[in-house]
C-alpha cells in the first residue's frame, strides 16, 4: 500500500495517510443482438468487499493490480439497433440486422436464409425497405415471425 506524506508547517508534526488505491475497472455489457459496449471508468477501491457489492451481478473476467474486467449480460438490444438498427435480407438471402437501411449493407448479425419467394409482396418489400427495430419486445416478434420462412440446412 502507498502511503502519502505530509507536514504541517505550524507544529511540525507529519502526519501518513494511506493512500486509495485506484483501479480501472472495464464494464462489459453483452446485448441480446449479439453487440458489446465496453465502459471504462477508474475506481478508488477502499474495500474489495464494498467494490464487489456495487458490481453484484456482474461477471469476472479478468483482474490483476491495475485493472478489473467485469462482463453483464444485458436482458435488452443494444443501443446501437435502438437508434440505427434495422432488419432485412441481404444480397444471398440471409435475414439479416442491418446498421442502417439494408441498402447499405452494413451487417450487423445474420440469422438464416429465407425463402423470399414463401413471402408475400407486402413482406417482401418490407425486408428490401428495412423494419426499423425499436425495441425488445418488436425485434423478438420480428424475429420469431421471419424463423417460419427459413430454409432448412441443406437448401441454403
Amino acid at each position: 500500500m502507498a502511503w502519502i506524506g505530509s507536514v504541517s508547517s505550524a507544529s511540525e508534526q507529519t502526519s501518513v495517510i494511506p493512500a486509495v488505491p485506484e483501479r480501472k475497472v472495464v464494464l462489459q455489457r453483452v446485448y441480446l443482438d449479439g453487440e458489446m459496449s465496453e465502459e471504462t471508468r477508474t475506481e478508488s477501491i477502499l474495500a474489495m468487499k464494498d467494490f464487489w457489492a456495487e458490481y453484484a451481478g456482474w461477471q469476472l473476467v479478468d483482474q490483476n493490480n491495475e485493472k478489473i474486467t467485469l462482463k453483464k449480460n444485458e436482458s435488452d438490444i443494444s443501443p446501437l439497433l435502438k437508434s440505427n438498427g434495422f432488419f432485412g435480407v441481404s444480397e444471398d438471402g440471409t435475414f439479416s440486422i442491418f446498421n442502417g437501411k439494408p441498402e447499405e449493407q452494413r451487417i450487423i448479425q445474420s440469422f438464416f436464409h429465407i425463402d423470399i419467394e414463401q413471402l408475400e409482396v407486402k413482406k417482401q418489400e418490407e425486408l428490401v425497405q428495412g423494419i426499423p427495430i425499436l425495441n425488445k419486445n418488436q425485434y423478438e416478434k420480428v424475429l420469431e415471425a421471419y424463423k417460419s420462412y427459413s430454409l432448412p440446412n441443406d437448401e441454403k
